[in-house]
């Protein structure tokens, strides 16, 4: 620590210093950010006040645009404001507070689709158990289970080794970014890449590769039975596929990829997509690939036309 100052606020360089940009990336942000906020409160709407989806899927489906909700809300409007910004600063607290709650938001992410893959597991590999295992006290023990343990495996590494963080206090990002900041840390301690790349594996590789196993028998189980009722049974999978792929192969490329310092920009331009694209495409990919969602969809939308 000899020589080094610590520093008590960032700035975050962003995207770009020309206003014409800015001006141009804060309308098509700004866009985005109220229409994640409209279809994903459409989708809780939707789920909450229709009976005929009270079912653990559905229940999931609502959580999951619950999730996103925080996760946009958690950067874009800091970023917004930002953007007209000639100065970009964030004090340490607020710095460290954005880290862990992205981080604590990302991780519930992760398992929150294990979830779904397991719900989906049960109800067609195991349809004559899937009543008992997926009663309604399990849904909602397994979803509390999975913020408790996002919180143990987040938050309390950040507590038992807190980061120190020295001037230059320039990070290269347009939000507080965990790998973005540990570029910062006064020490060069390998350690906390260590955890970090051992909390990435815990929270990203493992829960993929359960997603994996659970589809694998799922095919397989789908493959034995007749043709007609294949496609139904693929049908309540391919949206869950699709935001699986999205959103952990983002994670993959910016936590389990090449070191942010070989491409400083990489881990902004990705982050983008799992930030403020992914939350908008969710609850888009689930409206127009769920039948019973599309149908509650219009029907909400033509008695708002019609009053």
């Amino acid at each position: 620590m000899k020589n080094k100052t610590l520093a008590t606020e960032f700035i975050l360089l962003g995207f770009s210093k020309d206003l014409g940009i800015n001006v141009i990336l804060f309308v098509l942000f700004f866009l985005i950010y109220v229409m994640t906020i409209l279809l994903n409160g459409l989708i809780i709407h939707i789920v909450v006040l229709n009976p005929q989806l009270h079912t653990p899927m559905y229940y999931f489906i609502s959580k999951l645009s619950f999730i996103d909700l925080c996760n946009s809300s958690s950067a874009v409007p800091k970023m917004l404001v930002d953007l007209f910004s000639t100065r970009r600063t964030i004090s340490l607290a607020a710095c460290l507070t954005q880290v862990n709650v992205l981080l604590l938001i990302g991780s519930t992410e992760c398992f929150l689709l294990v979830l779904m893959a397991y719900d989906r597991f049960l109800a067609i590999c195991l349809p004559l158990h899937y009543p008992v295992l997926m009663r309604w006290s399990m849904c909602h023990r397994l979803t509390a289970l999975i913020w408790v343990f996002s919180v143990l495996v987040i938050i309390l590494p950040s507590f038992l080794m807190p980061v120190s963080l020295c001037y230059p206090n320039q990070i290269n990002h347009f939000m507080c970014e965990s790998l973005a900041v540990l570029h910062l840390s006064c020490d060069k301690n390998y350690v906390k890449e260590f955890v970090i790349f051992l909390l990435s594996f815990i929270t990203i590789l493992l829960p993929f590769t359960f997603i994996i196993v659970s589809y694998t028998c799922i095919i397989i189980s789908v493959l034995k039975i007749r043709a007609a009722g294949r496609a139904k049974a693929f049908s309540t999978c391919t949206s869950h596929v699709t935001v699986v792929a999205m959103y952990f192969g983002t994670g993959m490329v910016t936590y389990l990829g090449p070191s942010q310092e070989k491409s400083s920009n990489q881990g902004k331009y990705v982050s983008i997509f799992y930030v403020i694209i992914a939350p908008l495409l969710n609850p888009l990919i689930y409206s127009l690939n769920n039948g019973e969602v599309k149908k509650k969809t219009q029907k909400l939308l033509e008695d708002v036309v019609s009053h």
